[in-house]
């Protein structure tokens, strides 16, 4: 998709189409207070009869997504006049700008149009670059479709967007603004091809050459090891997970240097992936209902791969390195059986209770490897518990932090990005719930605060560094279709990831 800036008024906008977001500005709370809709893209609006009409006439509400096309708008020089709702002035954000660009993408590309133009909305509390910067990730995020393999596939992407900015915009701001959605969109949507790909088409091989392959362009140090630096590492429980598939497993390495070399302490970045790039539960096997889906369990892992292509092109001024053990989870005569004992990287005795808890027995590996690497500061990914999805639901990420200060950032970061994380207890005590009594921990500590014990077991890995987890297993998919993306790969935490690393150069 072809970018660009464009500096006049709407009036003068020649687009195919121009989209518009339409707010409500009513402050009236009460019940039966009406919509008091308005376009907001600048004065010239007053002028286009058409839309002064259309608003009058009420049909338009201004609810979120709501759409509105009008043809050969008098007033207007576009062709088609498209507008989108934004909701309540009031409560207006980036966020909500991101899906008013979504809606507006997907709109076009169902009517078979190839360009389009959006106005940046005016007299909101959203700047003029962030309103830049929204309306580029959103188109990116709702440009992408998940049917690859369809014989009947055809090519809607959508080959050009431009912004219109008032005359008087600073050039420069909205320039770098555009820039930076436009790393920040193609990274989450690089996460989302991967995540898309089926299990045969996406084995852990395949997502380290991809892997490699991003690196290379990007100008990021790359290492890719299977089973024989595994063994060596003494990485026993990422070993396990793999040793009944037929694929080989991989670790992923990829390393961010800055372009100056950071003072004595300062802060290093780990970035660690679960890249399950297919869990069917081992000897514990998953029902078959659904089990197609498992193809996404690699989405924590592919997430960290986004980040690190979005972060070697933005080049914050702090090391990164980015871990991921990617494996499948296949049930087979030289599989791990429930009862076995595991020996992780660092020495922990490990208790398999349920072989489908294998996604922390690959991060525990992956953590001990990031800390050896240098890293002070641990962030990991992963689609692992189903109890979060209970707790949570599909729109709120679980997040853990033994740390409040890298939990704050973290927010600061997620909020800023769009994406949505509610905080869950590690407390103490749930560290009795996966005692194990032949080994240290077990890899399960049952249904109840499952989600939670999960992260406990994880706990146990990082040492006393400041270390978050992200238990991404219900917003890593989107189960049905919005107005402003598909329904498939989300491409979340990406954007989380990549605000937080650039926060320690702020």
């Amino acid at each position: 998709m072809k970018i660009s800036l464009a500096y006049a008024t709407v009036a003068e906008s020649l687009s195919d189409c121009l989209a518009a977001v339409v707010l409500d500005h009513n402050t009236d709370k009460s019940k039966d207070a009406k919509p008091h809709p308005l376009v907001a893209a600048g004065p010239a609006i007053a002028d286009a009869n058409a839309v002064m009409d259309v608003l009058a006439i009420g049909d338009i509400t201004a609810k979120p997504q709501e759409t509105t096309l009008l043809h050969y708008p008098k007033g207007l020089a576009a062709k088609r006049f498209l507008l989108v709702g934004g909701g309540k002035s009031s409560r207006f954000s980036a966020d909500e700008l991101r899906r008013v660009a979504g809606t507006a993408v997907r709109f076009v590309k169902s009517k078979d149009l190839k360009s389009l133009t959006i106005a940046l909305p005016e007299h909101s509390a959203v700047s003029a670059p962030e309103a830049v910067r929204a309306i580029v990730e959103g188109a990116f995020v709702a440009d992408f479709d998940p049917n690859y393999y369809a014989s009947d596939r055809k090519d809607q992407r959508l080959d050009e967007l431009t912004i219109l900015a008032p005359p008087t915009s600073d050039k420069t701001q909205l320039e770098s603004a555009l820039n930076t959605g436009v790393i920040i969109g193609e990274s989450q949507n690089f996460t989302r091809d991967l995540v898309n790909e089926p299990g045969n088409k996406m084995t852990p091989t395949i997502l380290g050459e991809r892997a490699r392959k991003m690196c290379a362009e990007a100008g990021l140090k790359c290492e890719v090891h299977s089973t024989d630096k595994i063994k060596e590492l003494k990485m026993g429980a990422f070993w396990s997970v793999s040793q009944g598939s037929a694929e080989p497993p991989a670790l992923i390495v990829m390393t961010y240097e800055p372009q100056h070399k950071p003072i004595a302490g300062a802060p290093v970045i780990g970035l660690v992936g679960k890249g399950i790039t297919f869990d069917t539960g081992g000897i514990s096997i998953k029902p078959a209902d659904g089990m197609e889906k498992m193809k996404y369990d690699m989405a924590g892992g592919a997430a960290m791969i986004g980040a690190m292509r979005a972060i070697a092109r933005l080049k914050p001024a702090v090391k990164v390195i980015g871990v991921v053990c990617a494996a499948e989870n296949m049930p087979s005569g030289t599989a791990q059986k429930p009862g076995d004992v595991q020996f992780a990287m660092n020495g922990t005795a490990i208790e398999i209770i349920n072989t489908d808890a294998e996604g922390r027995l690959v991060l525990a590996d992956g953590l001990c490897y990031a800390r050896e690497l240098g890293a002070t500061h641990l962030v990991d990914a992963a689609t692992l518990t189903g109890a979060c999805v209970v707790a949570l639901g599909m729109l709120n990420a679980g997040i853990f932090c033994n740390d409040d200060d890298m939990h704050s950032r973290f927010q600061k970061a997620a909020s800023s990005a769009g994406e949505k994380f509610w905080r869950l207890p590690i407390d103490d005590e749930y560290r009795d719930l996966i005692k194990s009594q032949i080994g240290d921990i077990v890899n399960s500590g049952g249904r109840w605060g499952g989600a939670i014990t999960a992260a406990k077991f994880l706990q146990e890995f990082v040492d006393d560094r400041p270390w978050i987890h992200l238990d991404i297993a219900g917003v890593a998919w989107m189960e049905e279709a919005k107005p402003w993306i598909a329904k498939g790969p989300s491409g979340i935490p990406v954007r989380s990831l990549v605000e937080f690393v650039r926060s320690f150069t702020a």
